[in-house]
Order: C-alpha cells, then structure tokens, then sequence
C-alpha cells in the first residue's frame, strides 16, 4: 500500500527573489564543476549552495560543505529568503518542451511518499546504486534533515483516476510560479491545497505501485536516514517526517513522458583493429553497412536514427570514426544471451543495453562490471553530434548508438525485480531544484 501525505513545502519567496530562474538548477547529480561554479556565480542563494556545495581543502569535520549547507539552509529561512507553506499541500509540477519540431508536456504533482522497502513491491527500483553517491546524500540529509530534490517516480493510471483531479485543477487556477529553464524548458508549479482534492488522490494512489525512474540514491538514502533517526528516538511512532520522501510522481500514460537514449562511446582499448572487431560481431549480429548521404553531423544523426529506428529492437549503430559509413547491429537470435546470463529474467535479456553490455562490451572488448562501474573505457552521452565529434576527434575509438527504452520495459524490469545496466534511462527533461523543499 502507498501512503502518500501532503506537506508544507519550504519555497523560495519570490517577495525577495526577484529572478527565480537564478536561484534554482538541474539534479545534483549532472552538474560538472564548471557548472557548478556558474550556479554559485548566479545569485548568492542560488540551491546549489544547498544541494551541492563547494568542497575546500580545510574542510574539517565540522566546517564542510554539509556543514555550510546546514547554515545557509538556516539562515535564508530566518532571513525570509526562504519560507515554509502555512498548510499542507501537494504541488502540480508541468513542464512543457520541445524535441525537434514536437512539444511536449509533462505533469505530475509532488508530495511526500512514506518510505518503505522495495522486498514489499510497491516502491520498485529498475536501476542499481553505487554506495559513493548514497553516501554523499546521507552526509547531506544528516546535516539539512531535508529533502533539497525530488526522486522521480511512475504509477499506472489507465483510467486517470488521479490524473483527472491534476489537470482539472491546473485548468482552472493559474500557476504559482513559472518561467523557462536555461534548457528551454517552461516549468510550471501549483500549490494545491484543497483537503478533499487530496484525499481523492490519496484514495487513487493507495493501491498503486510506485516505479522509481531518477533517484535511486536518494530513495535508498531515505531508508537509511529513517533507520538512524528511528534508531536515535524512543518515542518513534511511524508517522514522523523522516519516515517519508519528497516524490514527483507522473503517470505511466501521461503524453509528455519521454525516455531518451544513453549512447556509449569506447575508448583505450588496447590494439583495437576495426576490421577485426566486426568479424567478432559476425557471431551474434547480423551487419548492414551503410554510406552517409550527407556530410554534416546533422545530416548523418538523422540517417543513423531512421536507420535504427527502422531495425528496431536489438539493434545498434556502430560508428568508427571513417566520415563516409556506420553499421548497423541486429541481434540473430536472443536466446545466444541465455549462455552468458542463465539466471536473469527475459525483461532482462531483451533490454538492448543488456546485449550491447553483455555480447560485445564484456564478451568481445573486455569492459566489465567493474570497469562499467568505475566509467572506465566508455564515455556516456545523450547527444549524438557529441558522440559522433568526440570519435572524429579521436578523442573516442568509436561510439554505439541506441534506441530509447520503453516505459514498458521499465515496468517489466520492475516487476520482475530485476535491475537495469547503468545508464538504461535518461527520461527528460530533469526535474529542476529549488522548486520547493521538505523540511523534516
């Protein structure tokens, strides 16, 4: 069962912020330093201060970033920066974008989902986490006790029985803030505080699974910050804030949800001979080869995503850095997959990344796990003029391009409790930060 509570959100006061847009980010977790410093240049409350701080080399155990977090969070509260909504509410959270010549919206809403294992199946992950950055969210939560940032979850609502309650009320009432993100996006947030709203939601949501799409970390991170303050109180009863975590929660079927996909581009890999390499690939793939019909790197994404498009599932553009072709890689038959991985699930196995990772990265170039884990020999990117330039610059041996994976597929992942490999979904666009805030 889900148990879903509204809440009093702290936001930024717009009666002393005069530009929003200069006080909120992306996710944490794809900010580069270069970023970061723009961010912390911006404005002086920019929640970049909050959510990823600077790091110094006479940090001490009781002057660091989570430690100045802690005060900044503190001080702009008591200085009116910031303040804390009057009553609970749950908050209708749109953002409308374009990909290519489409638009797009997407809406959901944010409230505080109560914390409970994934062994119970109604909160279900489809990715694996990595200790380093949990410990970072754990460190940063101890400090704030507060939740700067969103996880991103799904649920089914094929009779949009909550979903008609969202966009009735966003029809009729006018946002509380909205603007353009510095990607183009408009982000668009309501305060909903209507009592019996909210309880019709909540009856909707009680029985529904939760699918996690962004925020793995933080949700385990939650289970572990509930656990030590649960440890640390005698008089725990369950229904404390700590118990519970700030969701966006978008339905399955909503028309703006969009998954792109993650691409792989290789690199250092010892005495790699292409001509080699696509004999190796003749075991388990079939190789069409195509000539590039124009020059430009625009030209060439198109004719690669028809042709990809077109080969479906299982399939892969290869790139090799020679200007004039690119191959496409079509899996012969999925069941050559059963000898490397017997004992996962066929959700699993049919997953493009699971093939690409399993055949050809671990199985032919010698990119494992570990190597995977550490982002060793492989660079990710999103964007496929990026994945192209960095293997004609030599910077990358060669690159493989993708087809997105489904919202289906992540549900059957899901179920199955299978986890995907790193990297298997980019759903876009982030959600922003600063939006709004629990405090706990």
């Amino acid at each position: 069962m889900i148990e879903l509570i509204p809440f009093k959100g702290v936001r930024y006061n717009l009666e002393n912020i005069d530009d929003i847009t200069k006080v909120v980010t992306p996710p944490y977790d794809v900010i580069s330093k270069e970023k970061q410093q723009e961010y912390y240049d911006l404005n002086p409350y920019n929640i970049i201060r909050l959510e990823l701080g600077k790091e110094f080399p006479n940090d001490t155990d009781n002057n660091n970033k989570y430690t100045r977090a802690a005060e900044n969070f503190d001080k702009w509260l008591q200085c009116g920066i910031m303040k804390q909504e009057k009553e609970p509410s749950l908050y209708i959270y749109e953002q409308r974008f374009k990909i290519v010549e489409t638009v797009y919206t997407r809406t959901g809403f944010i409230g505080l989902v109560k914390l409970q294992e994934f062994s119970k199946g109604n909160i279900l992950p489809h990715e694996n986490t990595l200790s380093k950055p949990k410990e970072d969210r754990l460190n940063l939560m101890r400090a704030c006790n507060a939740n700067f940032s969103q996880v991103f979850g799904l649920y089914e609502d094929e009779d949009s029985g909550v979903s008609k309650y969202i966009y009735e009320y966003k029809q009729k009432h006018i946002p509380d803030v909205s603007f353009e993100s510095e990607d183009g996006v408009i982000e668009s947030l309501w305060k909903l505080s209507d009592k019996l709203i909210i309880g019709n939601i909540q009856n909707k949501m009680a029985n529904k699974k939760i699918f996690i799409a962004d925020g793995h970390h933080r949700y385990e991170t939650g289970l572990a910050y509930r656990d030590e303050q649960a440890a640390q109180n005698p008089n725990h009863t369950g229904k404390e804030l700590y118990n519970y975590i700030m969701m966006m929660l978008v339905a399955m079927n909503d028309p703006g949800l969009v998954i792109l996909p993650t691409h792989r581009c290789i690199n250092n890999i010892n005495n790699f001979d292409m001509a080699n390499f696509l004999e190796d690939l003749k075991t388990h793939f079939y190789i069409h080869s195509f000539e590039f019909e124009g020059r430009s790197n625009n030209n060439k994404v198109d004719q690669i995503q028809s042709e990809l498009k077109q080969a479906g599932q299982h399939s892969f553009a290869l790139y090799g850095g020679n200007k004039s072709n690119f191959h496409i890689l079509k899996l012969k038959n999925i069941k050559s997959i059963d000898n490397y991985i017997p004992d996962k699930k066929l959700s699993y196995k049919e997953l493009d990344v699971t093939i690409l990772h399993t055949l050809i990265l671990e199985n032919i170039l010698g990119i494992d796990k570990e190597k995977l884990a550490k982002q060793e020999n492989i660079t990710y990117t999103h964007d496929m003029i990026e994945g192209l330039t960095w293997v004609e610059e030599g910077r990358e041996q060669f690159a493989f391009f993708m087809n997105p994976t489904s919202i289906e597929q992540v549900k059957k992942v899901s179920l199955d409790g299978e986890k995907m490999p790193q990297k298997s979904t980019y759903f876009y666009p982030k959600l922003i930060t600063g939006l709004v805030v629990n405090k706990m």
